[in-house]
């Protein structure tokens, strides 16, 4: 029963978070994407190569963070229920757009985001956390976002 206030805890915990970076942004969001909201732009299915190119409205070294936060998370992720995991990336993926001036409102509406960035720049990442977290993308992780 603990557990479950812990988690209730954990995720209440990371949406204000991601409430309150969101309403301090002051950065331009990113173009939306067009078509649909599944649309990924800029995106080919293929690793992009390293360098400064953006992917997503993020540079590089952004999505090198996003990335490597994620890596330091997934043993956790997988010692721990998917529910539990789910509450962290919920915090590592707040923590990271709050720390990196990227727009909350404009990433909790196009959640896909997040897939496109780690597909990019992380695949291997991205696939541990998708098995860990037991979700077929990431996006179906976020919560709020």
């Amino acid at each position: 029963m603990s557990y479950r206030r812990f988690a209730i805890a954990f995720v209440g915990a990371a949406a204000v978070l991601a409430v309150t970076a969101g309403c301090a942004s002051d950065t331009a969001p990113a173009p939306a994407p067009s078509g649909s909201d599944h649309a990924l732009p800029g995106t080919t299915g293929a690793p992009a190569a390293t360098g400064t190119a953006d992917v997503e409205g993020v540079t590089a070294a952004q999505a090198a963070k996003l990335c490597s936060d994620m890596q330091a998370q997934l043993q956790n992720w997988r010692t721990y229920t998917p529910t539990i995991g789910k509450g962290g990336l919920n915090t590592v993926v707040g923590t990271w757009a709050a720390q990196n001036g990227v727009n909350m409102i404009d990433l909790i509406a196009h959640k896909s985001r997040i897939d496109a960035i780690t597909q990019a720049n992380c695949a291997d990442v991205r696939q541990g956390a998708l098995y860990a977290l037991e979700i077929p993308d990431l996006a179906a992780g976020l919560i709020g976002f």
